[in-house]
């Protein structure tokens, strides 16, 4: 508790430096305790996620999709590179998606992915279920890989 005191005292110290050295004037500065209380008061930013996430979805509507789940599967991309393609035949042969996505987020070297997948067979499964449930369609490809990210979803 100590530990997390003195942690936080240096940022307020460190904020009330920051404060100081950026007033221009000394006649218009509010105190330092005040101008550190409004810097650490301010928001905090939003973390940035790539702006390239590719996905494929069903065209069908929602309606349509829980009525026929295997008539409901989404178009295959075609920028897929082999290995990708691969992994989304699978996933696309076992669970029926709704919605689909592979992305090799190594930066090319293939030992790495990203995958996103809703499927109607997660239903009633827990999430350690349904990516236990997809870690075994992919077991094979996955002894390679160096990690996966993977987000499943219940439509």
């Amino acid at each position: 508790m100590l530990a997390s005191r003195r942690c936080g005292t240096a940022a307020l110290r460190c904020a009330s430096r920051a404060a100081l050295s950026s007033s221009t004037s000394s006649t218009t500065r509010l105190p330092s305790h005040v101008q550190a209380r409004d810097l650490l008061r301010q928001p905090a930013r939003a973390a940035k996620f790539p702006s390239a996430l590719r996905y494929s979805t069903a065209a069908s509507t929602t309606t349509e999709a829980t009525s026929k789940p295997n008539a409901a599967l989404p178009e295959k991309p075609d920028y897929l590179n082999d290995a990708e393609s691969a992994i989304w035949d699978k996933l696309a042969a076992e669970f029926s998606p709704t919605e689909l996505m592979v992305q090799d987020i190594s930066g090319g070297c293939g030992s790495m992915y990203g995958i996103e997948i809703t499927s109607e067979k997660f239903r009633g499964a827990n999430m350690l279920k349904q990516q236990r449930m997809v870690n075994t369609v992919l077991s094979g490809e996955m002894k390679s890989w160096h990690g996966v990210q993977l987000r499943t979803k219940i439509p």
